[in-house]
């Protein structure tokens, strides 16, 4: 039996790949038969991933997507792709009444910016495939806010936009583009947001989640979908991973 719901022959660029969710879908996209492209500011970590990376042909790029210099030459090296995952985020809670530019700054620039003007490269050096497949990141937060995550939430809400933008521009060549939302997944992102007392009961915010607190399997295999044929017919949507967290129980 044939299945469309691999990547074989496929070449997937991710970011943030050092990792969490980025790292996971790193792994998960080689495993389902991919060759990927990993990108981060972390060499250290970034070459432990691509130590966990299975099957040939894989590469990485230490880079700071913020930095122009840096994106325009990683975008440069690498060849056509047929997947592009931005997995690339930071959280940073401030009040706001506390917001500073360095923080508007260091928020979009890595979470919004950063995504935008690599595809504006990746597009105007002709480096995306026929029927290639995009990727994006937002946050359930979006529509459940908390206090101190404007400048996160912001971020996320114009990726939102972007990318059904993006899915309008793209169509012509049957490119695509699509925004995973999750809710709390257990990564060292989600710990660090514990730490920093984001949440005054943890117990008590878990157990809002009927499914419980998503794994980054289950947000890879999402992703894995999305880069796959299996979804050549879905552009421009945002899909919604929250283990029930939004069916208010």
């Amino acid at each position: 039996m044939t299945t469309p719901f691999h990547l074989t022959n496929k070449t997937i660029f991710i970011t943030g790949a050092s990792s969490g969710i980025g790292r996971q879908i790193a792994i998960s996209c080689s495993a389902m038969g991919a060759k990927v492209i990993i990108s981060g500011r972390d060499e250290e970590r970034l070459n432990e991933t691509l130590a966990l990376l299975q099957g040939e042909g894989h590469s990485q790029f230490t880079s700071d997507l913020t930095d122009e210099k840096q994106r325009n030459d990683l975008i440069d090296l690498i060849p056509g792709i047929d997947g592009f995952v931005h997995s690339a985020g930071i959280v940073l809670p401030v009040p706001v009444k506390f917001i500073a530019e360095k923080h508007l700054r260091s928020v979009m620039g890595i979470n919004f910016e950063s995504a935008v003007l690599t595809v504006a490269r990746l597009l105007k050096n002709k480096k995306l495939n026929e029927k290639a497949s995009l990727v994006f990141f937002s946050s359930v937060s979006v529509n459940h806010p908390y206090s101190g995550g404007s400048l996160y939430t912001a971020s996320k809400g114009a990726i939102e936009a972007y990318s059904k933008n993006l899915a309008l521009e793209i169509y012509q060549k049957k490119m695509r583009s699509n925004v995973i939302v999750p809710a709390m997944v257990r990564t060292p992102l989600y710990e660090e947001t514990i730490n920093q007392g984001m949440y005054r009961n943890v117990e008590e915010y878990e157990s809002k989640y009927p499914l419980g607190i998503g794994r980054p399997e289950d947000v890879a295999n999402a992703a894995v979908y999305l880069l796959s044929d299996a979804s050549c017919w879905v552009t421009g949507t945002n899909l919604l991973l929250d283990g029930g967290f939004t069916i208010g129980k």
